[in-house]
């Protein structure tokens, strides 16, 4: 059992694909309003279906405030370290502190000498990685005398000026599976990041023990090396294997791992906005919470909380809300999960569509009793569904903050009073994108998932689905005009009114269709079991 006592952190790891560049952002951005402590990238130069990396780093940390990023790992073949090393310190001046590097030897070696880069062997690709850490790490030593001076194998700096330092101590991490490399883990870096798939049972206690060693023989401490770990799973009603399951079992495996194999730090692949929800909403603070008592009681075996925590971590308006067990507990028996009613309340003079030519499902058989597992399909769909209701009220509460000039967007507070209001402006325009988008992704969820099932498996159902498809796509639309009253807003100090009209209509057909699809989804989805 290894658990090194550092802090627990959870972040993502964002594909950064070029066809959708502005997905791209906003899947990183929302890392952040979920509550998430860290952004990465994968780095292929050579992959041209990817954007650049380090320009994809350098404005996602524009674009947000909090969390931190991080490449994942750095392909260093193709990333001279010494202009590395002035481009993570200038990044992290930028950001105020928010750059962590992570380091590969390099992979993929014809990809690498097609971009112009020298293939190494795993010997010399070890040792030039130990040389390009110590050329970073003179580099950023801005206060010792004389020029940075290695002179290596593979790299020779020999003079060139220090600095500038970055504004923290920027971590190092490296992506390691072999015996030299995890010793020069632990020698000389400040983590460990492998991926969880590439590894075999038996394999992170192997790869602690070597890194332990290793930073004992070098005078180190076991615990200056931060214990990372890239995982990918899917979240699913029943237990079908690691990480594939509710969230509970996330909870509970992702725990033994820190208490168990010293990962302090768990990294998601995953570009789908409601795996980050779920998993920065209901798993991160379980986890956290667990492993917290777990260390406080010592050496008694962890369990499973019988709920997740409320997020705690996670500041407003960026949490994703907790279920609210009144409606969405399932239980088995009769049917538990309660469709979510439409209050009535509309915010809009206008109307895009008739409510009352809805159509209708069949009625559900009374005697029939449903399990927790047929059940779990609906409550999903409801706390999905509670996300947005929760988002979109607080998009009114920070247009209104934005109208009372009380959102100063951090340092904003100490500009003059133009200065804040345009930055609180642009602090509404990302938080509204990024909405917007997660909607549209939801709905496409539906459009090529859940409905096409739902039609086939009960036909009856297929004028409901006709009419929650229609609507999307007038939701879409009604997006669209989100979107140009933002833009018209961000111009113009004038155009908060259009903004507050676009949202009312945002806000009046999107609660609308939800509540319209809960009511005719939650029981079909059990009954034919759908997952």
């Amino acid at each position: 059992m290894s658990d090194y006592g550092h802090d627990l952190v959870f972040g993502s790891f964002v594909t950064p694909s070029g066809g959708d560049p502005d997905r791209t952002v906003g899947v990183a951005v929302l890392a952040e309003q979920v509550g998430l402590d860290l952004v990465t990238f994968q780095d292929h130069p050579y992959q041209p279906a990817f954007l650049d990396t380090w320009t994809l780093l350098s404005f996602v940390a524009a674009r947000t405030s909090r969390v931190h990023v991080a490449a994942n790992v750095t392909n260093l073949p193709l990333r001279p370290p010494a202009v590395l090393a002035r481009s993570v310190a200038s990044l992290d001046l930028l950001s105020g502190g928010r750059v962590s590097l992570g380091l590969g030897a390099g992979a993929f070696w014809e990809a690498i000498e097609a971009m112009g880069g020298r293939r190494l062997t795993p010997g010399q690709g070890v040792r030039a990685l130990e040389e390009a850490i110590e050329v970073i790490r003179q580099l950023w030593d801005a206060e010792a005398r004389g020029g940075v001076r290695v002179d290596g194998e593979f790299y020779r700096v020999l003079g060139a000026k220090r600095g500038p330092a970055p504004a923290h101590a920027v971590p190092i991490w490296l992506g390691a599976y072999k015996p030299r490399m995890l010793q020069l883990t632990g020698r000389r870096a400040d983590g460990w990041l492998p991926s969880l798939g590439y590894l075999q049972p038996g394999d992170l206690a192997k790869g602690n023990a070597i890194i332990d060693d290793a930073a004992q023989q070098a005078g180190r401490a076991p615990q200056d090396v931060r214990r990372l770990l890239n995982i990918n799973g899917t979240f699913s009603a029943g237990g079908r294997g690691t990480l594939n399951g509710p969230a509970e079992q996330w909870v509970q495996e992702l725990a033994e791992l820190a208490l168990g194999e010293g990962v302090s730090a768990f990294i998601l692949a995953s570009d789908d906005p409601d795996d980050l929800r779920r998993f920065a909403g209901e798993v991160a603070p379980a986890v956290r919470e667990l492993v917290t008592a777990e260390r406080d009681r010592g050496a008694e075996p962890a369990r499973t909380p019988e709920r997740a925590p409320e997020p705690e971590r996670a500041p407003e308006p960026k949490a994703a809300p907790p279920v609210r067990p009144s409606r969405a507990t399932v239980t088995g028996g009769a049917f538990a999960v309660v469709p979510t009613p439409d209050d009535g309340v509309r915010r809009s003079d206008q109307q895009v569509w008739d409510e009352s030519t809805r159509p209708t499902g069949p009625v559900p058989d009374p005697n029939r009793t449903y399990t927790p597992h047929e059940q779990a399909t609906g409550a999903h769909l409801v706390q999905i569904h509670d996300g947005l209701r929760a988002e979109l009220a607080q998009i009114h509460d920070l247009i209104e903050q934005v109208a009372a000039g009380e959102i100063d967007a951090g340092a904003a507070r100490s500009h003059i009073n133009t200065m804040t209001m345009r930055q609180n402006r642009w602090t509404l325009g990302v938080y509204c994108e990024s909405y917007c988008r997660i909607v549209t992704t939801h709905h496409t969820i539906e459009d090529q998932s859940f409905f096409p099932r739902l039609r086939a498996r009960d036909p009856r159902l297929g004028p409901v689905v006709d009419r929650l498809e229609q609507e999307h796509h007038v939701i879409h639309d009604v997006l669209e005009g989100v979107d140009r009253a933002l833009v018209a807003y961000v111009g113009s100090p004038d155009g908060l009114a259009e903004l507050r009209a676009a949202v009312d209509l945002l806000t009046d057909a999107l609660l609308s269709h939800l509540s319209y699809e809960e009511r005719e989804l939650v029981e079909p989805l059990a009954r034919l079991g759908i997952a």
